[in-house]
């Protein structure tokens, strides 16, 4: 019998170093979309400890930080947007630094990764925070990043949406705010014909809901509320915990 289980653990095949990173990887996807869905901290939370621990034990591969970035960036959207203190405010100001740093890493690994550059990008313009002296220093690092974003995924609906969520918070002018109106319909279309595709398991789904929010919060920067209210109301519907676009319908509603 002893020699039976021997040889049965001797010829028995182990998971490889991919294999156990890969279904760490889909743990926390699968975690990162249920958090996402809910918008809710600390799932957020577990989903960035399982990739960070699928990043920092497997073979590093631009997938594996892409999705260790994108956690950390939602992570920080979401503490942004809880009620404003001290703590959540350097909380938030880690996990955009830790996004960062993995998005980083990512592009090293495959600079063709468009969503990887298009989130860069989108936090390289939140470093700038309408600062001049910051400008200089990540303005060359926004452009480059959306340059070879739109190389590599100009189809790709995330990155139409990243880029019109960055035209959204540099916009004074109507025709700016066109402009940007233009970039996340485009995005909305693209959205609409990926949603006709079934996604692998590793494969990004996320931003749609985000994307008719931006797209409301432009309606209304253009005056036109009910076009925002439907858009809005869209966005609400496919996303319920979405507090900007309820927020947003209040307002154009009032």
């Amino acid at each position: 019998m002893i020699r039976l289980l021997c040889l049965l653990l001797l010829f028995a095949t182990p998971l490889t170093h991919a294999e156990v990173g890969t279904d760490n990887l889909t743990k926390g996807i699968t975690e990162f979309t249920a958090a996402y869905q809910a918008w809710d901290g600390d799932l957020l939370n577990s989903a960035v400890e399982t990739l960070r621990h699928t990043s920092t034990n497997a073979t590093a591969t631009s997938t594996n930080y892409y999705w260790l970035g994108t956690a950390l960036f939602h992570r920080m959207l979401q503490l942004q947007h809880a009620a404003a203190n001290p703590t959540n405010k350097a909380a938030a100001e880690i996990a955009m630094n830790d996004a960062l740093e993995s998005l980083t890493i990512a592009v090293k690994l495959d600079a063709h990764d468009a969503e990887s550059q298009a989130l860069l990008g989108t936090l390289y313009g939140m470093k700038i925070n309408g600062s001049l002296l910051q400008a200089l220093r990540f303005g060359p690092r926004v452009s480059k990043c959306h340059e070879q974003a739109l190389a590599f995924g100009a189809e790709n609906p995330r990155v139409r949406y990243l880029l019109g969520t960055c035209q959204f918070h540099t916009a004074k002018k109507p025709a700016a705010w066109r402009e940007t109106l233009n970039t996340l319909l485009a995005a909305e279309k693209l959205f609409d014909a990926e949603s006709k595709i079934t996604a692998g398991p590793l494969e990004p789904r996320w931003g749609r809901s985000s994307c008719l929010t931006f797209i409301g919060r432009t309606y209304e920067m253009l005056g036109e509320k009910k076009q925002a209210a439907d858009y809005f109301r869209k966005a609400i519907s496919e996303h319920p915990a979405d507090q900007l676009a309820k927020d947003g319908l209040k307002r154009v509603a009032e």
